[in-house]
């Protein structure tokens, strides 16, 4: 009996422990479950809120154009396009008010930060703005940042604004509710990135150079390598180029000693001596060549931020266009041979994509051995009036799908570039340049009159004397692999290291 009873006595303790098993096993499996419930749920509501989105009046974000805009990308050699760019006209229902913006995105992925970004930085920015606006009214001073949220140091204006305007002349009123109102939305951005349930922005991140531009008054946030650049005229009514933001980049003393204080190191390979890059302290990763981005954070605690710089400019009647663009365009144009290139386009509906053909075939004359980056511009032209010849469809939203943002790009519509009555853009522009041909397909740049050129691009290499080299010069193949990559090494860690899993517990 008592054999009896201790095999009985096991056999009970057999049975609890298989079924305490089984309870933990459904427990899991509807734990899994739920969660799997939650994303799927979480992703269907965000397809949702997206369509929404996409459908708003006057928002652009694909290949197209409109009366004051038109916008381009082109994915590079180097996989998939992870720069993205928007125009959003009649912004938080104001008049006259319009916000542009593009973001290259790198690390494994930067397309997908880029693109949250883009859809969600103008609606942030909107909310806030309405709200500061009205405690203004109110008379309650915007709220200041808060340094707390934004890195280990004090983030105040020393590290936000710059400002593009005489000591003299008085600051309109709405100039600081959007300043305050851009610092916050570029905080809480971030923030949203960092607890994002399904996109893993721990070296993954994107640049933003954002404008918002309101009558006369042009206020312009940027984070990272990406510019904005304007088309004006000078005293001599010459059209020229003037750089509207500053590549933050790891080589500006200032981001150094920033960097720096925070156990960030700051330095550039061997065989790259001009391209200055972000590293842990203790690893030699990620190797980031920006000292300012959305997302990274594994580089957070460590001097990078996503604080902007915020700029105002007031716009003359001399100003003309301005231009943003991703780092692929700035690599190998100058500032003034993009200026160029807008101002010579065969109309206002092919500007951005002539910039974008001249850049990829400059890659492919300069830099030859190295896979080119990819490429989005956005322009917008500073008067309203559209020329007779050329009629600026309004339905180009309608036609754009989501292969304009894929590696073909055969979505854009060029009937208005192949329009024999098409003008040149009206306004102060130089002579018409063979930059660009008005025919089915934009070539870039003609070999009989790149000699025109160099009168015309003060760079010390231009386009056409990079077209004008012998076949037979030699390249160096670290020349363009070093400017096109943002992030070098993602940071290694065991597996048994739970950092590698929970990442957002110890930032």
């Amino acid at each position: 009996m008592g054999s009896c009873y201790s095999l009985l006595e096991g056999s009970v303790d057999s049975m609890d422990y298989n079924q305490s098993k089984i309870r933990k096993k459904k427990k899991k499996n509807s734990s899994s479950r739920n969660k799997d419930a939650f994303k799927s749920s979480s992703s269907f509501a965000s397809s949702a809120a997206e369509q929404e989105l996409h459908r708003i009046p006057g928002r652009m974000f694909l290949n197209g154009s409109s009366d004051i805009a038109c916008l381009y990308t082109q994915q590079g050699k180097k996989g998939t396009n992870q720069d993205a760019m928007l125009v959003w006209e009649n912004f938080g229902s104001r008049d006259d008010t319009i916000f542009c913006g593009v973001f290259d995105g790198h690390g494994p992925y930067g397309h997908m930060v880029a693109k949250k970004v883009r859809d969600s930085l103008p609606l942030k920015l909107c909310t806030q703005w309405n709200a500061n606006s009205s405690d203004c009214q109110n008379g309650i001073a915007p709220e200041s940042i808060n340094s707390d949220e934004t890195g280990s140091i004090s983030m105040d204006d020393e590290w936000c604004c710059s400002l593009d305007i005489d000591d003299t002349e008085k600051l309109p009123d709405l100039y600081q509710p959007l300043k305050q109102s851009i610092l916050k939305t570029f905080r809480l951005m971030d923030k949203e990135l960092k607890m994002h349930p399904t996109i893993d922005c721990f070296c993954s991140g994107t640049t933003a150079v954002t404008l918002v531009k309101q009558g006369q008054n042009l206020v312009i946030g940027n984070v990272g390598d990406s510019r904005a650049v304007m088309g004006t005229k000078d005293k001599e009514n010459s059209l020229v180029a003037v750089q509207l933001t500053v590549d933050l980049k790891p080589n500006l003393p200032r981001e150094a000693a920033r960097i720096q204080q925070c156990k960030g190191r700051v330095f550039a390979l061997q065989d790259e001596p001009e391209v200055a890059r972000v590293w842990l302290p203790n690893n030699d990763s990620p190797g980031l060549a920006m000292a300012r981005a959305f997302g990274d954070f594994c580089l957070k605690d460590f001097g990078l931020i996503s604080v902007p710089d915020v700029s105002y400019r007031r716009l003359t009647e001399r100003d003309q266009f301005i231009i943003l663009a991703t780092d692929g365009v700035w690599d190998v144009l100058s500032n003034k041979e993009v200026v160029d290139i807008v101002a010579s386009a065969p109309s206002r509906t092919t500007a951005a994509r002539a910039v974008v053909d001249c850049a990829v075939r400059a890659w492919r004359l300069k830099f030859p051995t190295s896979k080119s980056d990819d490429c989005a511009v956005v322009c917008l032209f500073l008067d309203h009036t559209s020329q007779a010849g050329e009629e600026t469809d309004g339905s180009t939203l309608e036609s754009m799908t989501e292969e304009s943002e894929n590696p073909t790009l055969s979505g854009m519509n060029d009937s208005k570039a192949t329009d024999g009555n098409t003008q040149p853009l009206n306004g102060p522009v130089l002579e018409q340049s063979s930059t660009v041909q008005p025919s089915g397909e934009i070539v870039p740049v003609l070999e009989s009159v790149e000699e025109k050129l160099p009168q015309r691009c003060h760079s010390t290499r231009s386009l056409a004397e990079c077209i004008s080299t012998a076949d037979d010069e030699e390249w160096s193949a670290l020349e363009g692999v070093t400017r096109v990559n943002s992030l070098l090494n993602l940071p290694r860690f065991l597996s048994g290291d739970k950092r590698a899993t929970s990442w957002r517990k110890w930032l």
